[in-house]
């Protein structure tokens, strides 16, 4: 898999909370943890086919515990409520930095129309998971 777009940079922020990616086109883009974590492009969370996908609800406090390259086209991100499988290439991140308040959006419409949502805060910690 090849691209014409790739980072330039990626760096996570001191509190693990945002992605800054730049891409090599000038491109940046701020993606927030929660972000990343609810539209992971996993299949835990995207399903194995049509209709499968999975709305993730209370996970407003969740941070980037780890990003590991894979090959020349994605990073893996590892986030700290354990989930690990999302393998993010450089075309989806970058659709995330042009669309991602789109598509967060439309995120936040599913949790409420399913009665979930992102973790009310609590004592700094999210109810119902993080």
């Amino acid at each position: 898999m090849t691209s014409d777009i790739w980072p330039k940079e990626l760096r996570v922020s001191k509190d693990r909370r945002t992605l800054t990616v730049t891409f090599n086109d000038g491109l940046a883009g701020i993606l927030p943890a929660e972000m990343l974590r609810v539209l992971s492009p996993s299949a835990e969370v995207q399903g194995h086919g049509p209709g499968q996908k999975i709305t993730v609800p209370g996970k407003r406090n969740v941070a980037i515990a780890a990003m590991t390259p894979t090959g020349n086209y994605a990073v893996r991100i590892a986030f700290d409520d354990g989930h690990d499988t999302g393998i993010f290439t450089w075309t989806y991140l970058r659709t995330l930095a042009t669309d991602g308040t789109a598509l967060f959006a439309a995120y936040e419409q599913e949790l409420g129309a399913k009665g979930l949502d992102r973790g009310r805060e609590r004592g700094g910690q999210a109810e119902g998971g993080r």
